[in-house]
């Protein structure tokens, strides 16, 4: 018998048949011997709707007020999983975050995992009952809802699989596994039997959106098997691991990321901690920054290029001409129209000429490069958003 928490996207459960036949994946794996906990998130486009009703009432509601009412999504689906399971014949029960102790930051809208305490959790199982848990959500230190942002269902399920030192975590979503790339953009992308927990980590960040790069986080850390799979298909999926047995390919995957926006600061002044100066402005204003580009001295003044998300653009382009004078830039120019391509894969480390290849590529199809950043495990370049899937489709025939 092994413990396995298994999660279903929105789009998993997003209507009576699909809710139906969750219930019996989640059955199944009851039936077959497993203690069994789910994590559900919101159904469909639930979250955007309750979004649209708080607009109506209040275009500007705190945050405290929007996390009570978005936690309210995934207490829907639990409470209709468990209506589902109950009709097969099964034990289970439906708990929110705070029913299990899912301890938070206060930050509402974003709030970070503290612990999960999952007593309650542990004495369901015992009764050997199935247990439907509320994605997204925890508690604070004030006893207030808080919400984990952007793929916080994901990141729910994984820190309870470690939590419970579970033998498997299961992403159910709407595709197979992870792809060597979007199926959407490429139809004959391929899907991988298995990917390290850094590569699965670089796409997830890079713009992939199979798993949310916080849950990556923590399945390394605190190494939680994963399994990504589809919940429309019963099919093995993608295996999310610290080590590969086959040798690593060049490379495992390739990521869009549109909600990228380029800066450039022009004419700064070429002494040192300008570039501090910079970024303790975006800084105090929690604005993230990722590619940075800082030209050649020239006439005793430089350019520094970064980028930012698209949704930070207006906000960090009015802070910096806030603090022209203190930070000493003639000029600045803002791109909203630009997405970070990017490759990702263990076995560039050993070899040589990848950069070279995925530059043939856009050379070939004639896609302009505006800014490059590398590491060890990938290479991102940002290219005019229009070009971004032609970008990719190239370079995904020169290595696949």
């Amino acid at each position: 018998m092994a413990l396995i928490v298994q999660k279903f996207g929105g789009s998993s459960v997003a209507d009576v048949e699909r809710i139906r036949r969750v219930a019996g994946i989640i059955t199944d794996t009851y039936s077959a011997g497993n203690d069994v906990v789910v994590v559900l998130s919101a159904q469909g486009d639930t979250t955007d709707d309750l979004i649209e009703k708080a607009a109506e009432i209040n275009p500007n509601p705190s945050k405290r007020e929007m996390d009570m009412l978005l936690s309210t999504g995934e207490q829907i689906s639990i409470s209709l999983m468990a209506m589902a399971i109950e009709q097969l014949g099964l034990p289970v029960v439906s708990l929110t975050g705070w029913q299990i102790g899912m301890q938070t930051t206060a930050d509402y809208g974003n709030a970070r995992i503290i612990r999960v305490t999952a007593d309650r959790i542990r004495t369901e199982l015992d009764r050997r009952r199935i247990v439907l848990v509320a994605g997204f959500q925890g508690i604070d230190k004030y006893d207030d809802i808080t919400t984990l942002g952007r793929g916080g269902s994901d990141t729910t399920a994984v820190a309870i699989a470690a939590s419970l030192h579970a033998d498997l975590c299961q992403i159910y979503t709407d595709v197979e596994g992870v792809y060597t790339c979007d199926p959407r953009i490429m139809p004959d992308a391929k899907k991988l039997d298995e990917i390290t927990y850094d590569e699965m980590l670089e796409l997830a960040s890079l713009g992939a959106q199979v798993l949310h790069n916080r849950s990556v986080e923590l399945a390394k850390r605190y190494g939680v098997k994963l399994e990504v799979l589809s919940s429309f298909v019963r099919k093995p999926g993608t295996q999310v691991k610290e080590v590969v047995k086959v040798e690593q390919t060049k490379i495992s995957g390739i990521a869009k990321d549109t909600n990228v926006a380029r800066i450039a600061l022009i004419g700064l002044r070429d002494e040192p901690g300008v570039a501090f100066k910079v970024f303790r402005v975006l800084s105090r204003s929690k604005i993230n920054v990722d590619i940075i580009l800082q030209s050649i001295g020239r006439d005793g003044t430089k350019d520094i290029s970064f980028t930012v998300a698209k949704s930070d653009m207006e906000l960090a382009e009015k802070v910096l001409r806030e603090h022209k004078d203190e930070v000493g830039f003639e000029d600045i120019s803002v791109n909203g129209d630009i997405a970070k391509v990017s490759i990702v894969g263990a076995g560039m480390m050993t070899s040589p000429g990848v950069a070279s290849l995925m530059f043939e590529a856009l050379y070939d199809a004639k896609v302009n490069i505006n800014m490059i950043s590398t590491s060890e495990i990938k290479i991102s370049v940002l290219v005019p958003v229009e070009d971004a899937d032609r970008a990719i489709a190239a370079i995904h025939r020169k290595f696949f």
